[in-house]
């Protein structure tokens, strides 16, 4: 059965309407979150403090965000197909894409002292250096929704294809390679790296954790209910598991390098988890769809 976490904390981001959707923690020791149906970026630090940056679109769809090679904050603008850019002190800038209708997604910092992106509508994967220049390589399948990316262990970039129902590799020079899930329907989402250097994803078609490791074997793991429909995914370093958000049932999870999983209650079933991010604390902070992040020391 679910457990409750021993120690949770409730964070109203004060606009219910806003969607905190990604967080992730910054170079100033605080966290960083996209308000995705606000068109704003938040700062909070550990002790509660909360500051909100309007950015210059309502409407720009801020979605996943993560720290640039050049210590600012770098974010996804899926509704206006744009890259955002935010300095630690709210200073905001952005980039347009090249192909209309992109709709940018996922992103992460590379070896290559460059971002790199998913585009959910062009079956691309893009880069764009902290100068604002983008480059865009094609995908070898049509209609495959590439979702999140993160930094492999390998130094390539590992992508999840919802659609097309397979993880893919792509390397500093843009060869790609994609490799299918053993189930049909696994609509996999948010990836990461995990400490034991394999990819760890979820799976919110077929309700399971994924593991593939840099030779592409894959493995899945079943959650207790197949309907919580995981979403998003990341490494704790201090303890070595994956955290996952279960935006179905209001649960987040963890799951050990040895594939044992345990779930924890969030106090609203309805709640809707989206991103997680471990802070700059040693907790993790969750982004709840009604309008709030919680804090949790399970």
């Amino acid at each position: 059965m679910p457990r409750r976490p021993a120690s949770l904390g409730r964070m109203s981001v004060r606009a219910p309407a806003s969607g905190p959707y990604a967080l992730t923690t910054g170079p100033d020791e605080a966290l960083w979150i996209t308000l995705v149906h606000a068109g704003e970026i938040a700062r909070l630090t550990p002790d509660g403090r909360l500051d909100r940056h309007r950015l210059d679109s309502a409407s720009c769809g801020p979605s996943v965000i993560t720290v640039g090679p050049d210590k600012a904050l770098w974010f996804t603008r899926t509704q206006d197909h744009r890259i955002g850019r935010m300095t630690v002190t709210g200073q905001e800038s952005s980039f347009p894409l090249p192909a209309p209708g992109s709709g940018p997604f996922g992103i992460t910092s590379a070896p290559d002292d460059a971002l790199w992106f998913t585009q959910l509508h062009t079956d691309r994967i893009g880069r764009i250096d902290t100068e604002g220049r983008v480059t865009e390589f094609p995908l070898p399948v049509g209609g495959a929704v590439p979702s999140a990316i993160t930094t492999g262990p390998d130094g390539a970039l590992w992508f999840t294809l919802n659609r097309a129902n397979a993880v893919g590799r792509i390397g500093l020079g843009g060869d790609v390679r994609l490799h299918p899930l053993p189930t049909g329907h696994a609509a996999p989402v948010g990836i990461t790296r995990g400490v034991d250097d394999a990819l760890w994803f979820v799976e919110i078609g077929a309700g399971q954790i994924g593991r593939i490791g840099p030779d592409g074997r894959i493995r899945e793991f079943p959650l207790p209910d197949r309907t919580c429909r995981p979403h998003a995914i990341t490494a704790d370093p201090a303890t070595g598991v994956c955290w996952f958000t279960e935006w179905g049932t209001g649960r987040i999870g963890s799951i050990t390098p040895g594939g044992r999983v345990e779930e924890y209650e969030l106090p609203d079933p309805s709640s809707e988890p989206h991103g997680l991010a471990v802070g700059p604390d040693g907790a993790l902070y969750v982004a709840l769809e009604i309008g709030e992040i919680v804090r949790l020391e399970p």
